[in-house]
């Protein structure tokens, strides 16, 4: 009877880590490519125009982290994935935030340039026919 309850444990282990397995590579991977996505809002200037939004991006990556050393694959998957839309949202916000303010600086060159035309045109003198 022992050796029939070894076996059974042999098998529930061999069982049991090879459900394990196949959940570690998607979860290394979420967290590699979240990791990639908070520091692409980093770059794109999202710690000074979306600071909420990367700073719960990298909270999330962290806890993900720390998922993934706890060997709690599916947290860290869960968590890893919250982290890439918090980073995609960051981004958003910086490269809007960034084209607004284009934006308003090419309409507030406009508006010089138009006040410089109208200026000059002002000053011409009337022509007669």
């Amino acid at each position: 009877m022992t050796q029939l309850a070894r076996g059974l444990v042999a098998a529930a282990v061999v069982v049991l880590a090879g459900c394990a397995s196949p959940q570690k590579a998607p979860a290394t991977a979420d967290v590699a490519v979240s990791r990639n996505a908070v520091e692409n809002a980093v770059s794109a200037g999202a710690a000074e125009l979306a600071p909420e939004e990367i700073n719960a991006a990298r909270a999330k990556m962290m806890r993900a982290n720390q998922a993934l050393a706890a060997r709690d694959y599916k947290l860290a998957r869960e968590l890893a994935i919250q982290a890439q839309a918090d980073a995609k949202l960051a981004q958003s916000k910086a490269n809007s935030a960034k084209a607004t303010a284009a934006s308003n600086a090419l309409n507030e060159d406009l508006r010089v340039l138009r006040e410089e035309v109208e200026r000059a045109n002002s000053q011409q003198p009337a022509t007669q026919q």
